[in-house]
């Protein structure tokens, strides 16, 4: 038999959750989000439970975010109620994480992306280990920041979540320790360990700084005056000027930030500079029910499919965006992605959102 997706059980104290999809780095599908969905529900009412942890299998990627190539092929083939099945039930997820009750310990190592982020930073405490890699890279496949991307990047330091959303850059364990994504680091040859000292009962804080190390450097957080300065502004192109002035004097670090926002869909990078500009004033739920609007539009226009084809199926890295330019967007075709649906609006008070 094939090896499950996911498993959720019951070790001592603790609700355990392994991601088991190595070989696709742990990408989330609709059954693996249904599974904790239904294990968080039942642990919330077993009081033999106290806290629950997430770990990734493999060592490569704690979660590489939701299966970008079931959700492309579900679209090209005209089953957009399938998909948004996919968004509108892992938003619900990220919600429930979030309001979770008992104390939810993500055990990162490697790659966190996209709906990875979901399922980790909207818990308790993130740690991370020395190979954390932590990114929101939606923008260059046409897509956005989601899974409550705009509640939590708006509240990072420095304007780094607009940093992050427009470029997709990685966030290392000592950058994401430097600017509050994770808690504490946690050396990988300690995980397994510490997993035993949590199902055993052991205090939770305790029991982290027992078994943490010292933060890695941050090369990232010397650059927070640049960032906070450049991303204070309001549009994209006030942003890439920005960028391009101190890039011109001699910053690598902004000449790269402005090259790998060129690089993305214009829409998208508009779009998600729009989400970051209200989200710090939004509730978790406003939030996930502001970006399953914009997913709902995304999921039928052009820039999804073009940026999967060209970054994930045919790999040439040659996206043909529509529009192929910043300074060819129309401002009111930005904020139609966030009028509300005339149907099927998430709301998390439903039944399929709630215990």
């Amino acid at each position: 038999m094939s090896e499950p997706e996911i498993t959720c059980e019951k070790a001592g104290c603790c609700g355990l959750i392994t991601l088991n999809r190595p070989k696709a780095l742990n990408a989330l599908t609709l059954n693996m989000v249904r599974e904790m969905a239904g294990a968080l529900d039942g642990w919330e009412r077993d009081p033999g439970v106290t806290r629950v942890i997430i770990r990734g299998a493999g060592g490569e990627a704690f979660c590489a975010g939701g299966d970008i190539r079931i959700l492309y092929d579900l679209g090209k083939a005209g089953r957009h109620a399938e998909q948004l099945s996919f968004w509108r039930e892992e938003y619900c997820l990220n919600h429930r994480i979030k309001l979770y009750p008992k104390p939810y310990v993500a055990l990162a190592d490697g790659i966190v992306m996209g709906g990875g982020a979901g399922i980790s930073v909207h818990g308790s405490l993130v740690i991370a280990g020395e190979h954390f890699s932590f990114a929101m890279p939606e923008t260059g496949i046409g897509f956005v920041p989601d899974v409550g991307a705009t509640f939590f990047l708006p509240r990072l330091p420095s304007n780094a979540g607009v940093y992050l959303a427009l470029t997709g850059a990685s966030m290392t364990c000592g950058d994401a320790l430097a600017f509050g994504i994770a808690y504490a680091h946690v050396p990988s040859a300690r995980h397994a360990g510490l997993v035993q000292r949590l199902i055993g009962g052991e205090d939770i804080a305790a029991t982290i700084a027992a078994e943490s190390a010292p933060p890695p450097a941050s090369a990232l957080h010397p650059q927070s005056q640049s960032i906070e300065r450049c991303f204070s502004e309001a549009t994209l192109a006030s942003i890439l000027a920005n960028l391009d002035d101190e890039g011109h004097a001699g910053s690598e670090f902004a000449h790269s930030a402005a090259h790998a926002i060129r690089a993305k869909s214009p829409s998208s990078l508009a779009i998600a500079l729009r989400q970051m500009q209200i989200g710090a004033k939004l509730d978790i739920g406003e939030a996930l029910r502001t970006e399953f609007r914009i997913v709902s539009r995304i999921a039928r226009r052009h820039d999804f499919y073009e940026g999967v084809r060209a970054l994930i199926i045919d790999k040439d890295n040659r996206p043909l965006w529509k529009p192929a330019g910043v300074e060819n967007l129309e401002p009111a075709g930005i904020e139609a992605y966030f009028a509300p649906l005339l149907e099927g609006e998430v709301d998390f008070r439903a039944q399929d959102c709630c215990p």
